[in-house]
């Protein structure tokens, strides 16, 4: 199965993407977030940078899921529809302009041509306060300054992806929302083999 995990900033995409994969024998596609040189920029100047940012991910992630396109079982911790998520959240701060935008959609729509969508979408979600916490946790230094930034991801993350589903017409057998609250994933096996049941549900209906 064609796993694509999805979540707001700090909801723990990356830590419960790895478990699953060794759980599930899965290959793991990480989107190289630490490797892109434009992420620092992007939080220094977003007016600037906020469409090269975007661009660079669409192209880095793209080349990452196009190698793997032939593989059935793969968990992903990120998809081109999470990168189109924080295009609308820059779109409705205005930050990025509506040309911007455009060109930004026109680049996502050939990559989605070319890849498709995974076999389900799992939209992690957990309280705002949570997700805080995790993102002052992992400690990297560009974020922790963002608190505005994070608020507003943070309000407007599950009304965007909403729209966005249903903009690119996904199925809704095909999407999977979870609450994961304050619970651990990554060290409690218990609650990592109940989120694995939920997830092969879904895909096999």
């Amino acid at each position: 199965m064609r796993i694509g995990l999805m979540g707001c900033i700090g909801v723990g995409k990356s830590s419960i993407a790895k478990a699953l994969s060794l759980e599930m024998n899965h290959e793991l596609v990480i989107e190289p977030v630490e490797k892109n040189e434009y992420l620092p920029y992007f939080y220094e100047n977003k007016e600037i940078f906020a469409f090269f940012s975007q661009n660079a991910f669409y192209s880095s992630l793209f080349l990452e899921w196009w190698k793997v396109k032939d593989e059935k079982d793969i968990i992903f911790d990120s998809t081109l529809l999470s990168n189109l998520v924080f295009t609308e959240m820059l779109a409705r701060e205005g930050i990025m302009t509506v040309y911007e935008v455009a060109m930004t959609y026109a680049i996502a729509y050939k990559h989605l041509e070319h890849l498709g969508h995974p076999d389900v979408y799992v939209i992690l979600t957990r309280p705002k306060a949570q997700c805080f916490k995790n993102v002052a946790t992992r400690g990297r230094e560009m974020e922790q300054d963002q608190i505005d930034y994070l608020n507003f991801h943070y309000d407007n993350y599950t009304d965007v992806c909403e729209r966005l589903i249903k903009n690119y017409k996904i199925p809704q057998d095909k999407v999977l929302w979870i609450d994961l609250g304050d619970r651990d994933y990554t060290g409690n096996k218990e609650n990592l083999q109940e989120l694995i049941d939920i997830i092969i549900e879904k895909g096999e209906q």
